[in-house]
């Protein structure tokens, strides 16, 4: 029998494994974050969010860029 795999794997999971090796799109990040996609823009324009990038006139985010603001963030000290 051979491990059978599914279409959409829980990007939780993927993102503690490891992401794509593709760009990722918006709507990804918002998937991997559990965030509306609205979030994510509002990330992208109060500059807050993992860094984004145009190619024409889509956004896209590099996995390895994801991966630093994410460690930035757990690393980071809460505020009081």
């Amino acid at each position: 029998m051979s491990p059978t795999t599914t279409a959409q794997a829980d990007p939780r999971t993927t993102l503690r494994a490891g992401l794509p090796d593709r760009y990722l799109t918006p709507d990804d990040i918002a998937e991997l974050f559990e965030v509306p996609l609205e979030t994510v823009y509002q990330w992208r324009k109060k500059r807050v969010g993992p860094p984004g990038f145009r190619i024409g006139k889509h956004l896209r985010y590099d996995p390895a860029d994801v991966q630093h603001y994410v460690r930035e963030r757990k690393d980071a000290p809460e505020a009081a």
